[in-house]
């Protein structure tokens, strides 16, 4: 079952995989290029709630919209009105996904229900300062997502190591889990790296994170 929000002037899909209800919802963000899963399989389907999975913009069944202008905190945005549509929620992401995830925790430590954060496209990002000038050659015309603007900006979006800190010390502070945030992503990227250095922060595998945040 799909439900279409309006973030701006953005359609966003909002995709229910698995309902349940024994505990709070599992929402999934997608990584760079790909869009939400069509099912879930081992370990996700051992989740005892809701199981919800979100197009970002320029993603699957998301609106495309004209010209770029995508940045991760945009993302954010995208994942901050599905968990408005849903309520407190775990959210796993993957890739970029997983960037946008750790955003999302700091913004909103009493709602996020956990970050799990997980290896996919984008999880790198431009890295953690900005590089030379680049214009990237885009096809104007393209009306298949994932949108080609989507790729070229957000894949070098910049990810410096104190911002994402930043977010994650939020989460920390506010948030009444212990470990607000583990890490599950095998490749370190420089941010990922001095997230998971971080007090509060958990490294394991997701079944383990998806069994703890289960029980929250």
């Amino acid at each position: 079952m799909t439900e279409y929000l309006v973030h701006n002037k953005v359609r966003l899909a909002l995709h229910l995989l698995e309902s349940g209800g024994e505990t709070q919802p599992l929402l999934i963000l997608h990584a760079l290029g790909l869009r939400a899963p069509a099912g879930i399989e081992a370990p996700l389907d051992a989740w005892r709630g809701p199981v919800y999975a979100l197009d970002f913009t320029g993603h699957g069944e998301s609106t495309i919209p004209k010209g770029g202008g995508y940045t991760a905190e945009v993302l954010m945005g995208d994942a901050d009105a599905a968990l408005g549509a849903i309520g407190p929620a775990t959210v796993l992401g993957y890739g970029l996904g997983a960037y946008v995830a750790l955003l999302l925790c700091g913004a909103r430590p009493r709602d996020v229900m956990g970050a799990i954060l997980c290896d996919g496209p984008g999880l790198t990002g431009g890295g953690p300062a900005p590089g030379s000038p680049f214009l990237p050659a885009v096809n104007p015309n393209a009306v298949v997502p994932p949108d080609p603007w989507a790729l070229a900006e957000l894949a070098r979006d910049i990810r410096p190591e104190d911002y994402a800190t930043n977010f994650l010390r939020q989460a920390t502070q506010f948030s009444e889990l212990e470990h607000p945030v583990t890490v599950c992503a095998g490749s370190r990227p420089p941010w990922l790296e001095a997230v998971a250095c971080e007090p509060g922060v958990k490294c394991g595998s997701l079944s383990e994170a998806l069994d703890e945040y289960g029980q929250a």
